[in-house]
């Protein structure tokens, strides 16, 4: 087996890039990427089949699962209590403000909030190696030390890896690159698997971007054959599978049963599950057509139908269900509008316990206290609510796919929003900034990929507006010139608008912006990470 690495030098990357952690990944890419590739191609034609059914229902080949009398195994340590999730990448400065912010886990993000540059790829997992030991350590360009708390408990550690869709030019096996999701689950699993478990935590995953069980089942053989190499218990390797594709919506019970004893929880997001709506049902028609995305709340009645799905679905499993992001970046600076996030925070968060949930998501360290407060009151003294069952809930087909009953309207404004926050947004990614704040807002990958999506379905909806305008791709393009006059001076700026317009105003839809984008990255050092709110939403909490 031939495995080289073909990056650019990393600070560090030695203690990372070892002859056995990179054996063990080439083990993991030669065993398993023929089954991803195959599974990739069984997307495809689920979509074919479901764009021509302009509908989705539950599999009939898989009832006796969903009427099945099975549970997963209970939470592991670490992962009991998990009222207060904190989201951000593995940046140096930004996870030790995560670490010390008081929340229950840590999602470390290597997927949406991570640019894949090599340094932060490789970077991302010397912070990991350190965070598990409690030995990470941060000095800024003007002096500044941010290190650990060493007062109390530190979150549980739970890496995000990269989606089964994207890879990773940097590390070939025989030629061929490998499967970002499995060098970043293979990295971490080798560095810090048995180390977590000695310090009575243990090996702890988000899974994103599935759409079914099968891709759930290929996970579930990736940590059996990792457990064994590296003489792990049997069903250490826990993870928490991210809903956020409409296919999984539909196999949520499948997906629990395939990752049997891997299994720990679920998780509603927004974004990234209407980008799924739109990709899937592209064809479907003026039914399908989504209002501007700022209106689609999760109060809306498909997307009620989804996470009361959810809940219900997890606590009959014995799986906890971990609610969606709250993306507000407090500002210190206008009280009015800090005064209206907070409130719509507290909000969120307090319908997501009322409905059963066992946690939520914050993305700055200052709504940390707000979630809390809200799932305390709750939940008072338990860790969770896995006794609340919602057997009162009993959700269709037609409800998670009442597209047409979503309140709001198509506005120019909401055309506007979209195609500036989603430049702003690929400038960043592609300066190697994955985690951006914008007009008070944390964005990451799905926030570009609704938008442009929205654009594109609009465009070929021929969508009229609120001004009387029809979305056509000429409007569109206006938009993009006044737009891009706006922004001004701003890094990658111009490839940013290239790399937008092609995945917005393309013939066929680009299924991830992701992929022609990663083709725009330029390798260097790793990027810096200056101190302004536009490089993400832990930057300015307290070291």
């Amino acid at each position: 087996m031939d495995v080289r690495v073909e990056g650019p030098d990393v600070e560090r990357g030695e203690e990372i890039l070892t002859p056995e952690a990179l054996a063990f990944v080439a083990d993991l890419q030669t065993r398993f990427g023929v089954h991803r590739d195959a599974l990739l191609a069984a997307r495809a034609t689920r979509r074919a089949e479901i764009a021509a059914a302009r509908r989705i229902d539950f599999r009939d080949e898989t009832a006796a699962v969903r009427e099945g009398d099975w549970r997963v195994p209970p939470p592991p340590p670490g992962l009991v209590d998990r009222r207060v999730e904190i989201t951000g990448p593995t940046e140096p400065k930004m996870a030790i403000n995560a670490l010390n912010c008081g929340a229950n886990v840590w999602l470390a993000d290597l997927e949406d909030a991570n640019t894949p540059h090599w340094a932060n790829v490789v970077g991302g997992q010397v912070v990991l190696k350190d965070a598990v030991r409690r030995t990470l350590s941060f000095t800024s360009p003007e002096g500044k030390e941010y290190r650990l708390r060493e007062d109390g408990e530190l979150p549980t550690i739970v890496p995000r890896p990269r989606g089964w869709h994207l890879p990773e030019r940097h590390l070939l096996v025989d030629g061929d690159p490998c499967v970002g999701a499995l060098v970043d689950a293979g990295l971490y699993l080798f560095h810090n698997a048995q180390e977590q478990l000695d310090r009575g935590s243990g090996p702890y995953f988000y899974l994103p971007k599935m759409e079914g069980h099968l891709e759930a089942r290929l996970w579930a053989l990736v940590f059996d054959h990792a457990e064994q190499v590296l003489d792990l218990p049997a069903g250490s390797i826990r993870a928490t599978m991210l809903i956020e594709t409409i296919p999984a919506a539909f196999e949520m019970e499948e997906m629990l049963h395939e990752l049997g004893s891997h299994a720990a929880a679920l998780n509603a997001g927004r974004w990234d599950y209407l980008f799924s709506v739109i990709k899937v049902f592209r064809d479907a028609g003026p039914d399908f057509v989504l209002p501007d995305r700022g209106a689609v709340t999760m109060t809306a009645p498909m997307m009620r139908a989804y996470t009361e799905q959810l809940v219900s679905v997890c606590h009959r499993r014995g799986a906890l269900a971990i609610g969606g992001m709250a993306a507000a970046i407090p500002s210190r600076r206008d009280q009015e509008a800090n005064e209206r996030a907070l409130s719509k925070v507290r909000d969120d968060k307090t319908r997501e316990a009322g409905d059963g949930f066992d946690g939520s998501w914050v993305a700055h360290p200052d709504l940390v206290p707000i979630c809390r407060e809200v799932f305390d009151d709750v939940l008072g003294g338990r860790p969770n609510q896995l006794d609340r069952l919602r057997d009162d809930v009993s959700v269709t087909p037609e409800q998670l796919l009442d597209v047409a009953g979503v309140p709001g309207d198509r506005t120019m404004a909401g055309l506007r929003a979209n195609v500036e926050v989603a430049i702003r947004y690929l400038a960043a990614w592609l300066a190697g900034n994955g985690a951006v704040g914008i007009h008070g807002l944390m964005e990451d990958a799905a926030t570009a990929e609704i938008s442009r999506s929205q654009v594109w379905q609009w465009i070929r909806a021929g969508v009229e507006l609120d001004t009387g305008d029809v979305v056509t791709e000429e409007l569109v393009r206006r938009v993009i010139d006044e737009e891009v006059t706006g922004i001004g001076e701003l890094d990658r700026l111009d490839d940013a608008r290239r790399l937008f317009e092609q995945v917005a105003l393309a013939d066929e839809f680009p299924d991830f912006l992701t992929l022609p984008a990663y083709e725009l990255i330029v390798e260097g050092p790793r990027p810096p990470q200056p101190s302004q709110p536009r490089v993400g939403p832990l930057d300015g909490a307290a070291p």
